[in-house]
């Protein structure tokens, strides 16, 4: 009977426990004050954006009926705005638990942009912070103005997953299906090689069809833009010629440089032997002699390709920057990168013995929708 009354006494202490937990467990509804005072940064304060930056925002914390931890929102709005239908809405740092917030510049850039600011102009918005507790909430009486030009650049997710190039001014032509892709280099970096015509105009689409849900138009206006109204266009205002084009959505920027020159470079004799013409799309291809070189140790058949851009001049050699076989059969091995500063031995291929004293043609395969490469035949 005592060991029952035992039982029975212990089982009603873990009752009472697992009511009071359930008890304090739950999530109460209570009053929230809101916030009072808005401490960095300052108000009027004019903010330089920065690409990789981000800023830091805080307040004096508010105070909760049952002295619970309050919830926290920063919202941005327009000059002269009521926070009704805000710009931009977002918790504070530690899920929203913490009475401050590092914002993005990116971020801040994405709130222009919805303020109806170009990239590179600037604006002015205001913020406050909203707090809560429960389904209780409370939004500050004070704000803060905040003053910055919007950066020349895209978010991640306002950035392309393809990218092609079209138009009159573009070796494609506007058949929009014949559209040359880009690279997708990552990081929101692209680049082609392509041939650009004086004068003409072009596009970069993100598909290939208009019916395409993800189809956006881009065009170059000193900086990337992207088209409104699927109509604007960039006009090359180059020399007509093979470019190397990169862009970075990042910061909305893009590089043209000429490619000159694409020529055979055999290393024995530290010397181009005869240029590849290019042929379209990316590809040169050129025919000529190879003979090895003898030296003491036996027969040299290292080669590469030596590059001239209006700006510097390239090598073009194997993806793997230490090869130093003959050619193992593989396709990869025939796989290509570019290297700067140019020298004589490094990052090189090998003929196979087949091709001493022989015609080769050399094709360079330099496509958006490949890996670089080139052949020997």
């Amino acid at each position: 009977m005592k060991t029952m009354l035992n039982k029975i006494l212990i089982l009603l202490a873990l009752s009472l426990i697992m009511v009071s937990c359930t008890e304090d467990m739950k999530f109460k509804n209570a009053k929230v004050t809101p916030v009072e005072t808005l401490y960095e940064p300052v108000d009027g304060k004019t903010l330089l954006l920065d690409p990789q930056g981000s800023s830091y925002f805080s307040w004096e914390p508010a105070r909760t009926e049952d002295s619970g931890p309050a919830i926290y929102e920063i919202i941005f709005d327009k000059l002269g705005g009521d926070f009704s239908n805000p710009l931009y809405v977002m918790p504070s740092d530690g899920n929203g638990s913490l009475a401050g917030v590092s914002v993005s510049h990116k971020i801040l850039s994405l709130v222009a942009e919805l303020n109806g600011v170009d990239m590179g102009e600037s604006t002015t918005v205001i913020w406050t912070v909203r707090s809560s507790r429960g389904i209780n909430t409370a939004i500050s009486s004070v704000h803060r103005e905040l003053s910055y030009t919007r950066l020349a650049g895209f978010t991640p997710e306002q950035t392309p997953a393809e990218l092609y190039i079209t138009g009159t001014g573009s070796e494609a032509g506007t058949n929009l299906s014949d559209a040359i892709p880009f690279k997708n280099l990552g990081k929101q970096i692209f680049e082609i090689y392509t041939e650009l015509n004086s004068g003409q105009t072009y596009q970069l689409v993100s598909k290939t069809s208009t019916s395409d849900p993800d189809f956006k138009t881009f065009y170059i206006d000193g900086l990337i833009k992207q088209s409104e109204h699927g109509t604007e266009s960039g006009t090359v205002t180059q020399t007509s010629g093979i470019y190397h084009i990169v862009l970075d959505f990042s910061t909305a920027s893009v590089t043209f440089t000429e490619i000159q020159r694409v020529e055979f470079y055999f290393c024995p004799t530290g010397a181009t032997e005869w240029p590849l013409a290019y042929q379209g799309k990316g590809i040169w291809k050129g025919t000529g002699p190879v003979t090895f070189k003898q030296e003491s140790w036996g027969r040299d058949q290292r080669y590469k390709f030596r590059v001239t851009t209006a700006t510097q001049l390239e090598d073009w050699g194997p993806e793997n920057a230490g090869e130093d076989g003959t050619p193992s059969g593989a396709a990869e091995y025939y796989n290509l990168a570019i290297y700067t500063p140019v020298n004589q031995w490094d990052h090189k291929w090998k003929f196979a013995s087949a091709f001493d004293g022989a015609n080769v043609t050399l094709t360079v395969y330099m496509q958006g929708d490949g890996v670089y490469r080139h052949t020997v035949e």
